[in-house]
């Protein structure tokens, strides 16, 4: 699968990208250049096992791997899970949505690390797609996840809906999209 997007680079410009399938290819990526720089600087997806993840997508079918794509380096990656998930503001019907287990960006384009990252926007891009893919597979756009306290505040500004603390989840604060 690929669609081509847009991306702003960190003065501005527009770029052309793809969201596209995770392949071996961008794996070894962000193992050989992404790993080391998140292990450096303690960031808290330093040790998230992305081949691990690529294999849940590769071997079933409720999981699946993107990636933002520029000149064929990965920018941004996402594991979503398509099937099992439901919604937990919806109680009364508890329609199915599309439940985003990790999203990472690549450490040149946080502005965490860096003061004009390289791209801007490119995990709005992938949970935009997250939603695309939603309505793809009849959820209406809903999606879910629990974030990391350190990326609260990017599901703010998306603007995402945040439902509280969730203690199944070791209290991490679940947000979920409603439907288009």
């Amino acid at each position: 699968m690929q669609s081509p997007i847009q991306v702003k680079t960190g003065s501005g410009a527009l770029v052309p990208a793809l969201i596209c399938t995770m392949s071996q290819e961008h794996l070894l990526q962000i193992e050989a250049i992404w790993q080391g720089i998140l292990l450096t600087l303690q960031e808290p997806d330093k040790a998230w096992n992305w081949s691990y993840k690529l294999r849940l997508a590769t071997n079933e079918d409720r999981f699946e791997a993107y990636v933002v794509e520029i000149d064929g380096l990965a920018q941004g990656v996402i594991l979503i899970e398509t099937q099992w998930h439901r919604s937990q503001i919806d109680r009364s019907t508890r329609p199915r949505l599309v439940y985003v287990e990790y999203l990472s960006t690549a450490p040149w384009n946080r502005r965490g690390i860096e003061d004009s990252p390289d791209y801007v926007g490119i995990g709005r891009a992938l949970m935009g797609f997250s939603r695309r893919r939603s309505a793809e597979l009849g959820y209406d756009g809903r999606v879910g996840l629990h974030a990391l306290p350190t990326a609260e505040g990017f599901y703010y500004r998306l603007p995402m809906p945040n439902y509280g603390p969730d203690p199944e989840k070791d209290g991490l604060v679940y947000f979920e999209y409603s439907p288009l």
